[in-house]
């Protein structure tokens, strides 16, 4: 996860100084070797994204050091819109809530299905919130992994909401595309195991 923030101090001599993080909280060390080489000298003042990371001593420093994206005044960047994948949000849950009706009239499922899916979402939010505070305070992220597999499991609603009101692992494409691919997955296999060929296995016959 990138922040922004400002070159509060630099010590051109030695070669460190410290950032001024936008949204506040502790200034973060930063060394010339996490700036690269085409950024030039760091300035006083100058806005920069940055990554966290912790050093030797257990302490957060910064690194992977860039320039800060420059966006004109009144206008969001448009990785940053809440509706970038609202409109997915809005569809998917809906869709997924009209099909799950059809299937419970037509091949009437375990009512557990449903109760899974509640305690799988809540789950995976509770997931996605806990990693968005981590990341803010630069400690121990939950794996992405944990993530995708809360997904498959039945949690991929509530990582839809997460990442719509949290603005949390909505932007990373990588990650975006495994995401729809669990989503995929586990309605697939939702049909599979509600359909009349595997009524037996519920039904106990």
């Amino acid at each position: 996860m990138r922040f922004e923030g400002t070159i509060k101090s630099w010590n051109d001599e030695r070669g460190f100084g410290f950032i001024e993080p936008a949204k506040g909280g502790q200034e973060v060390f930063v060394h010339i070797k996490a700036f690269p080489r085409s950024f030039g000298r760091p300035q006083v003042n100058q806005r920069i994204s940055f990554e966290v990371e912790f050093g030797p001593q257990g302490k957060k420093r910064a690194r992977n050091v860039e320039p800060a994206l420059q966006v004109r005044p009144g206008v969001r960047a448009r990785h940053d819109s809440p509706a970038q994948w609202g409109v997915a949000t809005l569809f998917a849950i809906p869709a997924f809530l009209v099909l799950y009706l059809l299937v419970s009239v037509l091949w009437r499922p375990p009512h557990w299905f449903a109760a899974a899916y509640l305690g799988f979402s809540l789950l995976t939010f509770l997931a996605y919130a806990l990693d968005k505070a981590s990341a803010v305070d630069g400690s121990r992220r939950v794996p992405e992994r944990t993530l995708h597999t809360l997904a498959l499991a039945g949690g991929w609603p509530g990582a839809l909401l997460a990442q719509q009101f949290l603005r949390h692992k909505s932007i990373k494409a990588g990650f975006r595309s495994v995401f729809w691919g669990t989503v995929a997955v586990n309605v697939l296999v939702f049909l599979v195991l509600c359909s009349p060929a595997a009524s037996p296995l519920w039904s106990g016959r």
